[in-house]
């Protein structure tokens, strides 16, 4: 678990580290989102973003706006557990929270190579593509594994 504990920053030293990497020659990929219950779509879809690129960072939702964005009753899982979850995956190099209702202040701070999100979202319609594009970084979509999400997961584990 300390292996784990170490890829998670605040903004600060993820800030830090990514300018490092930077200056290493790697490029950084960014994604983010809830990841409540980890399921194969969403291993899939982080091994896909990683290797479209050197270092793969994670934007993961606070609680208090997993809240506001999916309901009440989410997140199932607390913040903590989600980022070491994540955290513990190889193909993740960084987890950093964010409370905000987009990740528009991290990917702007972090200014990543590479801005990666589902296929459900249209590149140009992704929070940040313009301050990447501006970076001079690429916006890229993933198709998801279909039938694997979490909502879908929550509602079959409410029919039994």
């Amino acid at each position: 678990m300390e292996k784990a504990a170490a890829k998670i920053k605040n903004m600060e030293a993820a800030k830090a580290l990514v300018n490092r990497w930077k200056s290493e020659g790697k490029k950084v990929v960014f994604t983010n989102g809830c990841f409540d219950i980890l399921h194969l779509g969403h291993v899939d879809y982080l091994e896909k973003a990683r290797a479209l690129g050197d270092k793969l960072v994670l934007g993961l939702n606070t609680d208090d706006s997993v809240s506001r964005f999916k309901g009440p009753s989410r997140p199932i899982q607390n913040q903590h557990s989600r980022a070491h979850v994540l955290a513990s995956l190889q193909s993740i190099d960084l987890v950093v929270f964010f409370n905000d209702d987009t990740p528009l202040h991290l990917i702007s701070e972090l200014q990543p190579n590479v801005l990666v999100k589902g296929s459900d979202y249209l590149a140009g319609n992704i929070v940040g593509a313009d301050v990447v594009k501006k970076a001079g970084g690429v916006v890229k979509t993933i198709a998801f594994v279909p039938g694997y999400s979490t909502t879908t997961i929550v509602e079959k584990i409410k029919k039994t």
